[in-house]
């Protein structure tokens, strides 16, 4: 593949009141202005809901609020990133915190599901339940209810020749253990992914 330049990457802040201030990205610069905005506006939607989602439905006021994100992969023609928000609520017993990524495609903007990762028909739920299975009993983590099968559309990132697969809080294991990653190299799944798409960018040597 031809030579690509990482997009540029600014930080835009929102305040919400004392201890309440939310970080989240924004491509810059790109050639194409429409799929910068289509990108920008998908940041922008997602960033909100994962405030939405925090303020909604709780008796209770917040008392901190602390958003940030983290650019995992900006290589490639393909841009991942991940949002977290961190809100504590008045009289809670702690806070909690959601995570949201998302990777796109630099050439066209377009927003990748875990789906699309892979070669119509190719099963590869059950090949990546396979290996984080296989993570879960080598690294001896202890889960809530048992494991069985990922999401079709379980949240994910790409960080190089890496995809991580991940849970929130409370879906698999323990408030304490944190967010379970599963990182899966990509030439363990080379001969069902896409290789026009994302991660078929990060398997080509070069």
């Amino acid at each position: 593949m031809a030579f690509s330049l990482p997009v540029h990457i600014a930080t835009v802040s929102i305040s919400k009141g004392p201890n309440q201030t939310v970080l989240y990205p924004q491509v810059l610069g790109m050639q194409n202005k429409e799929v910068e905005r289509s990108i920008n506006q998908v940041i922008t939607n997602e960033n909100w809901g994962l405030i939405e989602l925090q303020e909604g439905g709780m008796p209770t006021p917040v008392v901190d609020m602390v958003g940030q994100y983290e650019i995992k992969n900006n290589q490639r023609e393909v841009l991942s990133l991940s949002l977290s928000n961190y809100t504590y609520h008045y009289h809670a017993a702690h806070g909690t915190t959601y995570i949201k990524s998302l990777t796109f495609g630099l050439d066209d903007g377009k927003l990748y599901s875990l789906g699309d990762l892979f070669m119509p028909g190719s099963d590869y739920v059950e090949r990546i339940s396979e290996l984080v299975q296989l993570q879960i009993e080598e690294r001896d983590i202890s889960l809530v209810n048992g494991f069985t099968r990922i999401s079709p559309d379980q949240d994910f990132y790409i960080a190089d020749k890496a995809l991580v697969i991940y849970y929130q809080l409370y879906e698999i294991t323990a408030y304490v253990f944190g967010f379970p990653m599963f990182p899966i190299s990509v030439y363990d799944l080379q001969d069902i992914i896409d290789k026009d798409g994302p991660l078929g960018q990060m398997v080509i040597n070069n």
